[in-house]
């Protein structure tokens, strides 16, 4: 059977400059790949594509009927790095199925979650 080895989410905005710099800027990613209509955004083992849209599809606004979930390490770290810089989905807090975690949203209005696991 074949073997998968990465998944790695495709951003569609219609603003890629404000967004590599809110990855780059609020979330400490770095800039691998930036072109008119596309860039590469890495952190550590995490990569994040950005495209225009597809214009052979509609496209009025970014939607995502979910998150994109970052498994981190030291979650209340970030928190306190990001918490101010950016619009928050729900603070840090601790949950019954034990991960001490919190969301924002993007410029774009993508929900991106980040955790980690209580007991480290």
């Amino acid at each position: 059977m074949p073997h998968f080895n990465a998944l790695t989410p495709m951003f569609w905005t219609r603003h890629i400059d404000a967004t590599v710099a809110f990855y780059v800027e609020v979330l400490g990613f770095e800039c691998a790949l930036h072109e008119e209509n596309w860039a590469v955004l890495m952190r550590d083992e995490v990569e994040v594509m950005l495209s225009l849209p597809n214009p052979h599809l509609p496209f009025e606004e970014s939607i995502f009927t979910g998150s994109f979930y970052i498994n981190t390490t030291g979650v209340d770290k970030l928190w306190e790095q990001v918490k101010n810089k950016c619009n928050i989905c729900y603070p840090i807090e601790n949950f019954e199925y034990g991960m001490r975690e919190f969301a924002i949203f993007d410029n774009n209005n993508y929900i991106i979650q980040f955790g980690q696991p209580l007991n480290e």
